[in-house]
């Protein structure tokens, strides 16, 4: 039998459900159906499809190869319809309610929490409710309404607005260069102690840009770090040079505490992203949001203003 074009979105709708439910019985409940009639649909889907999408047994409910790029796919559809009816019904109102919103530590730290007083004195019928840390969350399975990730994005099953960039800076203190000379090639770390960010390699081995492309360097240094403001202490205080994201650095060489070097052969390829899963992209609270920080970062962030000129 040929499914027509409504019964199509209908199933699409359904099996959306079923996969974020992670049931038939939960998605029936949910949707206000039968759990023979979600059974149905599903079914009515794959025949339509000629693929099986879920695999089915009395303990699990798992998505196929195939089912996991449908969903993708339904995902947007399902929300895209939803945005359209609430546009017409003008559902969307003040945001309230709690906004759970995770941040990674340094980031949060510096310029997620600092713009919180404001978000909430612009929509006070929302409460934050905010967590910090490094690991990657499952936003789902972990109750998030929003993240704010620093990556370049390859995870399709998140809708994500980029807020801004994030910009590599291979830097020193003016002191140290005094002392030691400032490189002008990356072949001159080699004469350089190098101080290793864990985020930004997993090795000593830092990414430049030549006239050939994209090139390692192998560097080396008496100070490791998985955390950016430890390696910034250790910069400041002129024991030697590393790369960090401008927005730790940015700053400090705005205002000459640290010196800026070799800018034309670092390699930017991470954003500042937020993400937040299809199933509440219509949520207002999240919204606006999203749209404060995309308007307070923006694509020339203030952590990246230029360097004060030398008095």
């Amino acid at each position: 039998m040929t499914l027509a074009p409504l019964d199509s979105l209908a199933g699409m709708a359904v099996f959306a459900k079923v996969v974020e439910a992670r049931s038939f019985t939960a998605a029936a409940a949910e949707l206000g159906m039968s759990k023979s009639a979600v059974s149905k649909q599903i079914t009515r889907l794959e025949d339509r499809l000629g693929a099986r999408l879920l695999n089915r047994t009395t303990r699990r409910l798992s998505l196929t190869e195939t089912g996991a790029a449908f969903y993708d796919r339904c995902a947007r559809v399902v929300a895209e319809a939803q945005e359209a009816e609430l546009a017409v019904t003008h559902l969307q109102s003040e945001p309230r309610g709690t906004l759970r919103v995770n941040a990674p530590m340094t980031f949060g730290h510096l310029h997620i929490a600092p713009a919180i007083p404001d978000f909430l004195a612009r929509h006070p019928e929302v409460r934050v409710d905010m967590t910090m840390n490094d690991r990657f969350v499952d936003l789902i399975d972990e109750g998030f309404d929003v993240a704010i990730r620093i990556a370049r994005l390859t995870d399709s099953s998140l809708i994500a607005r980029r807020l801004a960039p994030d910009r590599r800076i291979l830097c020193g203190a003016p002191a140290y260069f005094a002392k030691h000379g400032e490189p002008r090639t990356p072949d001159d770390l080699a004469a350089h102690n190098c101080l290793s960010y864990a985020y930004v390699s997993d090795t000593d081995q830092w990414q430049f840009i030549d006239g050939e492309g994209t090139r390692s360097v192998s560097v080396h240094g008496n100070l490791r770090a998985n955390n950016g403001d430890a390696i910034r202490q250790a910069l400041l205080a002129g024991l030697g040079v590393a790369v960090l994201p401008s927005f730790i650095v940015g700053p400090d060489v705005q205002a000459g505490r640290l010196k800026e070097v070799l800018r034309d052969y670092l390699p930017n390829r991470a954003s500042v992203y937020a993400v937040y899963p299809h199933s509440r992209h219509l949520t207002a609270k999240v919204r606006v949001f999203v749209d404060f920080l995309a308007d307070r970062f923006g694509p020339s962030p203030y952590w990246d203003a230029p360097a004060k000129s030398p008095v």
